[in-house]
């Protein structure tokens, strides 16, 4: 069972030796069955990112780790997670013992074209001029209604990138509403770090080991992430899972 305190909900009993990080960003709560799964064994910390900007978000992070975990942790990071959790642990590298990156997006913008590319193959015609539409407004700044655009997003990306989906409990009943906000503004900066590399640069500060699960189905190329982080990590490795999309 979990209790939501301030910016993150915890599962188990303390210590909380363990945190999950959610993607996005501003996709709150989508690590809560994962959370649930691991607190039968151990306490579990779920950070829930409010804050609208990346360095905003780190800190945030570092403060939930400092404050209600017993460091250094095990960070496990989904999607946009897995970076939050990669720039933490370079920035802030007493904080992790370990980390696990999970259907994280590509570190080198030459990847970047392959996920747009196999998700519009994915979509019939309607549904593809939908999520060009929505992506589109989620960049514009004047644009309304982000959270539901955001939250439409995130269905039609389940279409194209999910191999076999399984609807948890925790989705229909412990959900939290996706803030387009937030969305917009960190993602717009982390989107330029990596162009310029400084999001892969950041991993040569690491020191704790890394390992990185992809699925073969998931739009993001796993050679995206597998060829960058292995030039920059000390401690690294690379689990491919068969028949498995975005989200395992």
């Amino acid at each position: 069972m979990s209790r939501i305190v301030e910016n993150h909900r915890i599962y188990g009993s303390a210590p909380y030796k363990t945190a999950v990080v959610h993607g996005g960003p501003g996709a709150a709560s989508e690590m809560a069955p994962v959370a649930q799964e691991l607190a039968r064994d151990q306490g579990i910390l779920e950070p829930l990112q409010t804050a609208t900007s990346l360095a905003g978000q780190v800190d945030e992070l570092r403060v939930t780790l400092e404050s209600n975990a017993a460091p250094p942790v095990v960070l496990i990071g989904f999607s946009w997670g897995a970076w939050l959790s990669y720039i933490v642990a370079a920035l802030h590298p007493a904080l992790v013992r370990k980390l696990l990156l999970v259907a994280s997006g590509p570190f080198d913008e030459r990847y970047v074209p392959q996920i747009e590319a196999t998700r519009l193959k994915r979509l019939n015609t309607k549904d593809q001029e939908e999520w060009q539409a929505i992506n589109r407004a989620l960049s514009d700044p004047v644009a309304r209604d982000k959270d539901a655009l955001l939250a439409r997003l995130g269905i039609l990306a389940s279409m194209t990138d999910t191999y076999d989906r399984i609807v948890t409990a925790s989705e229909a009943s412990d959900s939290i509403k996706p803030r387009g906000a937030v969305f917009q503004s960190v993602w717009a900066t982390t989107a330029e770090w990596r162009r310029n590399r400084k999001l892969m640069e950041l991993g040569r500060h690491i020191q704790c080991p890394v390992v990185a699960f992809q699925g073969d189905y998931d739009p993001h190329p796993a050679e995206g992430v597998q060829k960058p982080l292995s030039a920059v990590l000390k401690d690294f490795r690379f689990v491919l899972l068969r028949n498995c999309g975005h989200t395992p």
